[in-house]
């Protein structure tokens, strides 16, 4: 988290978000506002936000759509939900969704603001318990992600940024498929053809550091992503 945590903020009525984005800021939260939800993920995948605030109802892609997309871009970021909409079954969707919290228009801007430090607060608490995740220890492998190195026994394999980025995500789901969308959005920010022929090439370099293991194997799933096995 940066030391002045920065908002993306969802809000199809420009006067409205005028409104929000000059409070917040006058706040002092950085505020990027977007006005439909595809502008919204878009401005997702280049920038570095701390908060999500998503109206529900919004042109080209609705805030429940547009929240479920950037839970796979990052499963942690705190989303705040904003709308007319005030039914159980609405407020149950948008938790579905990946909502830390929901807002029922018409609000006041000191209510949002201390609903926004609220969940910070909490996030924050919640990260500090964490352990350190920059170690991944698998088969005779030892990961080390803050310095870019892979360690198997006495050999040192040194990374690049974007080989340490792909690897990091692979072990956070070991065993399990990680979606190529998923980890282009996240290390290139986009999901272009060029960019997936790229991250082909960083596997196949994985791939060729992880062979002297054969209880680890870095194979495709076609058509979905790929998968680190560890037996």
């Amino acid at each position: 988290m940066s030391e002045k945590n920065t908002i993306l903020l969802a809000e199809d009525d420009q006067n409205l978000g005028g409104i929000l984005k000059s409070y917040l800021e006058a706040k002092g939260f950085p505020t990027n506002l977007s006005v439909d939800g595809k502008e919204a993920l878009e401005n997702f995948k280049r920038g570095e936000f701390d908060f999500c605030i998503l109206d529900v109802m919004m042109p080209v892609m609705d805030g429940f759509t547009l929240a479920k997309e950037i839970r796979k871009i990052d499963k942690d970021i705190p989303i705040l939900f904003l709308t007319a909409k005030a039914m159980q079954e609405d407020k149950i969707m948008g938790f579905e969704a990946g909502a830390d919290d929901y807002l029922t228009k018409p609000f006041s801007m000191e209510e949002l603001l201390m609903r926004i430090k609220a969940i910070l607060r909490r996030y924050n608490e919640a990260n500090e318990k964490k352990p350190d995740n920059s170690i991944f220890e698998f088969g005779n492998y030892t990961f080390d992600y803050n310095r870019q190195i892979l360690l198997n026994n006495l050999k040192e394999q040194k990374l690049t940024s974007k080989e340490a980025e792909l690897l990091k995500l692979l072990c956070e789901n070991i065993n399990n498929v990680l979606d190529r969308s998923v980890a282009l959005n996240k290390i290139w920010y986009d999901d272009s053809y060029f960019n997936a022929r790229s991250m082909d090439v960083y596997i196949t370099k994985l791939r060729k550091y992880l062979k002297e293991d054969e209880s680890v194997n870095l194979i495709n799933v076609h058509g979905v992503g790929f998968k680190l096995v560890v037996s």
